[in-house]
């Protein structure tokens, strides 16, 4: 399965080195300020497009896919309500996995959230502490949105933490009466993001047009 990668930094790098060790994946290049400045200059037209960069790529990547079409693994943040209407347009001619966190884990952590937050609404009260590196800008994190919606939850109250090199940590405080269940999912490195994304990028391949993400990849209905 041939691959275009679109980002070069620390989860992009990660990307390519998981593509270079993945039996029959093989990048056919990298769009980035050193390498390439467009997908229309790769020499061979990949299968998969994966996205780890900025949002103002997003209509790069939409002209190529239109194009040439192509499977896109967006794992891109900072996407505001027009970049979710060219993703949601995007998804009607080609196949997208799109979500604020490929990690594994971090998908399990929805569908047990799913599953307990409706049990527990009415008796135990809900809060969430995320923390993450003093670099990252947004606050909430995407991530603790994605949690949220899986609790469906207007009233859990989220705590932002920036410090440090943290990579990424989203705990889940269900609190009542003489007794407190947590539920932690902690991100070691960013290799976690780079997996799950490749691991989309095999799901989606060959797939049918539509809007797809990690609970697709992991869960699938069919």
């Amino acid at each position: 399965m041939k691959t275009g990668l679109v980002g070069f930094g620390k989860t992009g790098q990660m990307t390519k080195q998981v593509i270079d060790e993945t039996d029959g994946l093989e990048c056919v290049g990298v769009v980035s300020s050193k390498y390439l400045k467009d997908l229309s200059e790769m020499t061979e037209n990949p299968d998969v497009i994966i996205d780890f960069s900025h949002p103002s790529n997003l209509e790069m990547i939409r002209r190529y896919a239109e194009a040439n079409p192509a499977a896109l693994v967006l794992g891109t943040t900072g996407y505001g309500p027009e970049h979710l209407e060219v993703i949601k347009a995007l998804a009607e001619k080609v196949p997208v996995v799109y979500t604020a966190n490929f990690s594994l884990g971090v998908t399990v952590f929805q569908q047990i959230l799913k599953q307990i937050a409706p049990v527990l609404r009415d008796t135990f009260d809900a809060e969430m502490v995320e923390k993450h590196h003093r670099r990252k800008l947004d606050a909430p994190s995407g991530t603790a949105k994605m949690l949220l919606a899986a609790m469906d939850d207007g009233n859990t109250a989220v705590h932002s933490v920036r410090a440090g090199t943290i990579a990424g940590e989203h705990t889940v405080i269900f609190a009542g009466e003489d007794e407190v269940l947590e539920i932690t999912h902690r991100a070691g490195s960013n290799r976690i993001f780079a997996n799950g994304a490749v691991l989309a990028a095999q799901f989606a391949a060959g797939r049918e047009p539509g809007l797809y993400n990690m609970n697709d990849v992991l869960f699938p209905k069919e």
